[in-house]
């Protein structure tokens, strides 16, 4: 099975290949291309920056996605009055390939399209299609517009319910009529009419969550499965497969509990959870799909070594995999580090995905 990342400098497909063979046997074990080489603390590429944050994203051109012609800016509305503005990254065409994956792409708390936007555009280039939203009080979806009067919406001063309605899908029996779409649904809808044009596949919808995010996301997916079918079809369960990139467990009173517990969890839903060392909370949500799936688990840890269900005899059909890289960023930054190189293994996951029949 080859891997889908097209863009990639041929040394990080190696590295990031090697890593996959220790679970599948495919090349070398992963002694021979160790990931923390990829990690020299002094040599990070935002030292360059004049003091920047210590976890910020390597800089580069790609990080200005707003000015790239590859890109297509969306101003989208929530049912409460945000004024969402997002980013739409087609996927690289490719006559010998169908498209890898339609992915919804959330930044952490505090956090923007700009600071995963590395991410995004190597997910382009691996033939995926992205839409990555500025969530509400974040970069440039700081407006709410209702009654006819403008707010001001900051990120310092979201709470627990703002964070439920980015999450938001509900109200009715008829998914487009319903009286509460919040961030997500709303990049959900666009997709979908651009989908029913036949631009995009709602055959291959995967959500890809840094930090926060990762918990809006499981969120956001155990309310889209309790859409019900209507004669014309399914109205919800789209969602292919979910990417957490160090997921975190509760902020703000917000917490991953409720959708950790759910029915799509418990069914199957492909999770992958990708980690930097001493992350307590990405691992602790790892158990916890480990105790849901104890038939279908998988995780490769960044000393090299893995482990996986006892009776799984293929990892590759395993519903809940750790990778884990030797690194301590997190979140935002480490979904943007293009050393370690990320998108590589995200499109590996889809590739394995896609080719299981859709549940």
């Amino acid at each position: 099975m080859r891997l889908n990342g097209c863009g990639c400098r041929s040394v990080e497909v190696f590295t990031i290949a090697v890593l996959w063979a220790a679970a599948w046997n495919w090349l070398a074990p992963p002694a021979a291309a160790e990931p923390a080489a990829a990690e020299p603390a002094a040599a990070e590429p935002a030292a360059a920056e004049p003091a920047p944050p210590a976890d910020a994203p390597a800089p580069g051109k790609d990080d200005a996605a707003d000015a790239d012609a590859d890109v297509e800016q969306l101003d989208l509305e929530t049912t409460d009055g945000i004024q969402l503005r997002a980013w739409y990254y087609p996927a690289k065409a490719d006559t010998t390939r169908t498209q890898t994956a339609t992915v919804i792409l959330l930044h952490d708390l505090d956090g923007s399209h700009k600071s995963i936007a590395p991410l995004a555009k190597a997910l382009q280039k691996a033939g995926c299609a992205v839409v990555a939203p500025d969530l509400r009080g974040h970069g440039e979806s700081t407006t709410r517009q209702l009654s006819g009067r403008e707010a001001a919406v900051d990120a310092k001063l979201l709470k627990k319910a703002d964070f439920d309605y980015m999450t938001a899908t509900s109200g009715g029996q008829v998914r487009d009529q319903s009286a509460h779409r919040g961030d997500i649904e709303a990049v959900r809808n666009w997709i979908k009419r651009r989908a029913a044009d036949g631009d995009l596949s709602m055959d291959r919808l995967y959500v890809v969550g840094s930090g926060l995010g990762g918990a809006w996301a499981m969120a956001w997916t155990t309310n889209d499965s309790l859409w019900p079918d209507t004669a014309k079809g399914p109205q919800g369960k789209q969602v292919r497969g979910l990417v957490l990139i160090s997921p975190t467990w509760t902020t703000r009173g917000f917490t991953i509990s409720p959708a950790l517990g759910s029915e799509p969890m418990k069914r199957g839903v492909p999770v992958m959870v990708i980690a930097g060392t001493n992350d307590r909370d990405s691992v602790k949500i790892f158990d916890h799909l480990k105790r849901l799936r104890p038939l279908s688990w998988w995780e490769q840890r960044a000393d090299g070594k893995n482990a996986k269900a006892e009776k799984l005899t293929d990892p590759a059909k395993a519903a809940a995999f750790l990778f884990e890289f030797n690194s301590t960023r997190t979140a935002d930054a480490l979904a943007s580090d293009r050393s370690l190189d990320p998108a590589a293994v995200i499109a590996k996951f889809f590739s394995l995905v896609n080719d299981r029949p859709k549940r």
